[in-house]
């Protein structure tokens, strides 16, 4: 049997937003976007496999989840005494861990 392999000439389409560094709001937004991909994949899925499969993916993005709310609460009241506005963050967290 004989295998073919195609070189690709070019680059490999990354733009230089590709490279930009991530703030937390966007991981927090990013990994949330992410979830709800999860539980619509888990609300649709019919095999057992494909079933465990989403159980673990979105048990592993609400750790993510609460890791970076954890973060974001952390480095918020720093954020507040320096420019005495309410974050946005600081609703996130307490809508989400009450």
């Amino acid at each position: 049997m004989k295998t073919y392999f195609r070189q690709r000439t070019g680059s490999a389409g990354l733009r230089e937003e590709d490279y930009s560094p991530v703030t937390l709001l966007d991981s927090i937004e990013k990994t949330r976007q992410a979830l709800d991909q999860a539980y619509a994949g888990f609300d649709n899925a019919l095999e057992e496999d494909l079933i465990d499969s989403y159980i673990y993916e979105i048990y592993a993005l609400q750790k993510r989840y609460k890791h970076l709310t954890d973060l974001a609460a952390a480095e918020e009241p720093l954020q507040l005494q320096a420019s005495d506005v309410h974050s946005p963050i600081r609703t996130l967290v307490s809508h989400v861990f009450g």
